[in-house]
């Protein structure tokens, strides 16, 4: 994605995703509240047919790149690697001949089934994932643009899918939040469920349950956080609620929200707090504990040489 694509995005969109809501608008503008301070009046003003943004209280304004500089406090070529990592329904990259019935017409499912394709295994290993989580994901091939593809699915409460293989990163079908459930035995059709650990992408959520095979519980992955009121909604049947959101910008501003709504959650993000989320750090702690082994494999067989050059000296001795 470059600045002119990300240009193209609805400002209200990338507002929303990051849990910013307008407190007034209409057909040509959007008021919200400051989204880099605390205030009480908005003062953040969206001129929608210019697709620009101004902040009446420091006098301040631009385009989606200047918002987002500011908002992550980062470089354009930082900001444009967080956008490419979004999936905004405004932007559909095809050309303007296609913009009009996008994915609809690109896209198309051609087998779902049980993970068996081992490059998808090879790249959850890189991952630090095990067979452990084999039976939470599928194996989906599709068709886009004539090409034929198959990725890693996760599939989510619509019944569309999160794609992800080595050299591919998507989504099919409609967005939606992803819940798994772990013999919560607290929790049936008509009580507040007990247990619930929430995630912002499905990676993150394996990585919990390979780093945490007995958890009990649900596991709520947000997919987008553009879907976080939803989430919201679906956390108020939880009375134990426990956060393992990314350690960005965006997923800073995505906990504060939550725990602004539920004072009772508790945050994680601690625990891989050098490390971006969740599965960066188990990816981290995997490879230092192979580098371990290998030094106390390599550790008999050095004290066995020094051992022999000790005898040998002796010998000459």
């Amino acid at each position: 994605m470059n600045c002119k694509q990300f240009n193209s995005v609805k400002l209200e969109e990338i507002l929303v995703s990051l849990g910013h809501h307008p407190t007034k608008q209409n057909e040509k503008e959007a008021w919200f509240l400051n989204p880099f301070y605390t205030e009480t009046q908005a003062s953040f003003k969206i001129n929608k047919n210019l697709n620009y943004w101004y902040l009446h209280s420091e006098g301040i304004g631009g385009n989606n790149v200047d918002f987002m500089k500011k908002y992550l406090n980062a470089s354009v070529k930082e900001v444009l690697e967080w956008a490419e990592k979004q999936n905004f329904s405004s932007f559909q990259p095809q050309n303007s001949i296609q913009k009009q019935n996008s994915l609809k017409q690109n896209y198309q499912i051609t087998e779902i089934k049980e993970l068996q394709n081992e490059n998808l295994k090879d790249y959850l290993q890189q991952r630090g994932l095990s067979t452990k989580v084999y039976p939470l994901v599928k194996e989906i091939h599709f068709r886009i643009d004539q090409k034929n593809l198959y990725a890693i699915g996760f599939e989510n409460l619509s019944g569309g899918w999160e794609l992800r293989n080595s050299f591919y990163k998507g989504s099919l079908l409609k967005k939606d939040i992803s819940i798994l459930n772990f013999n919560n035995e607290s929790h049936s059709q008509n009580e507040t469920g007990k247990r619930i650990v929430v995630f912002e992408g499905f990676m993150d959520a394996l990585s919990f349950v390979e780093m945490k095979p007995f958890y009990k519980g649900d596991v709520l992955v947000m997919n987008s956080i553009s879907l976080l009121n939803r989430t919201k909604e679906y956390l108020k049947n939880y009375s134990e609620i426990h956060l393992f959101l990314d350690n960005d910008k965006a997923g800073e501003n995505c906990k504060t929200s939550i725990l602004k709504s539920f004072p009772e959650a508790k945050n994680h993000s601690e625990i891989y707090a050098l490390h971006k989320d969740l599965n960066d750090y188990l990816q981290f702690k995997n490879n230092t504990e192979i580098e371990k082994k290998q030094q106390v494999e390599l550790n008999p067989k050095q004290e066995q040489e020094e051992s022999e050059i000790y005898q040998t000296y002796k010998r000459k001795r």
